[in-house]
């Protein structure tokens, strides 16, 4: 496996880094959501991470340190702030892992605990799954909503009435916002400095997931990312699990049962990440994942 050689930011350190690029949640090199993978970061520092990460400005990079037999550490890092999960960068890092040493199974400590990230081949192509944090749901205070709307440039007319509009924790907490029809989720354009201000005041690092249904088991969805420096993520792992537990506490699907979601297309990279909803913990997300050109 070949991979982008840089060299290492910071004049502290010597060397050069090798930084993979793949596309998660996807089978094609233009589609789903780009990531930076570096398997070897065990001599870099925190702000080494911050600067890779901020150059390549992917939503997300995943520094995977640690790697003893069957388990290794990974942080991830937004071109702005380190974030605890991401869900589209653990599934890259299980392709290029599988990639280079085969198919199995790792336990990946993370910020947000003991989580195993498992790889198989199937129909030509390899697909990884996590199985992501102990999720919990709960509602915005009232204040909070309304300032979420208000910078969503949403009005309650626009929101799907059988779905509340709740926060959801899959590693990281997303507010959910369910909206009542297709043109709505097309036309969101959302106030990019307001919404980073409420976020960070909520402390949700992560993203918004503003999602339309589609069917009983199938959603698509757009996540905006200000936190991250991103106005837009194409494909959110965290978020599409996040759901996925949001739905199993309102019993609005069964459990187990599989929750497929479209995200993507509206920013030109379209993707769709697989959701295995179990009866209890957190549920597990899955995709496939294909290099890119640097």
């Amino acid at each position: 496996m070949t991979g982008h050689a840089a060299e290492l930011p910071g004049g502290d350190r010597s060397g050069t880094l090798e930084i993979l690029r793949y596309a998660a949640f996807t089978d094609r090199p233009d589609g789903g959501n780009p990531a930076g993978v570096v398997l070897d970061a065990d001599t870099l520092t925190r702000e080494q991470m911050q600067a890779v990460a901020a150059e390549l400005g992917y939503a997300e990079t995943a520094f995977v340190s640690r790697r003893c037999g069957g388990s290794a550490s990974i942080r991830y890092f937004a071109p702005e702030a380190e974030v605890p999960f991401c869900g589209h960068a653990t599934i890259a890092t299980g392709v290029a892992l599988a990639e280079r040493d085969g198919p199995g199974a790792l336990l990946l400590s993370t910020a947000v605990g003991e989580l195993e990230l498992t790889s198989r081949r199937a129909e030509g192509r390899i697909i990884a799954s996590i199985r992501t944090a102990e999720p919990w749901v709960a509602p915005p205070e009232r204040s909070v909503r309304a300032a979420l709307l208000r910078c969503l440039r949403l009005e309650e007319a626009d929101l799907m009435e059988s779905l509340p509009v709740l926060v959801a924790f899959s590693g990281n907490a997303h507010p959910i916002v369910p909206v009542r029809d297709a043109a709505v989720l097309r036309g969101l354009d959302y106030d990019y400095p307001e919404l980073k201000e409420l976020m960070a005041a909520q402390g949700w690092g992560a993203t918004v997931a503003v999602v339309h249904r589609l069917g009983p088991h199938e959603f698509e969805a757009r996540n905006p990312f200000p936190p991250g420096g991103v106005r837009e993520d194409p494909a959110t792992g965290s978020a599409a699990a996040a759901l996925g537990s949001y739905l199993r506490k309102l019993g609005e699907v069964p459990a187990p049962s599989t929750l497929t979601v479209h995200q993507g297309a509206d920013v030109g990279r379209p993707s769709v990440i697989t959701v295995g909803i179990p009866v209890s913990g957190g549920p597990t997300v899955s995709g496939g994942a294909v290099r890119i050109s640097a």
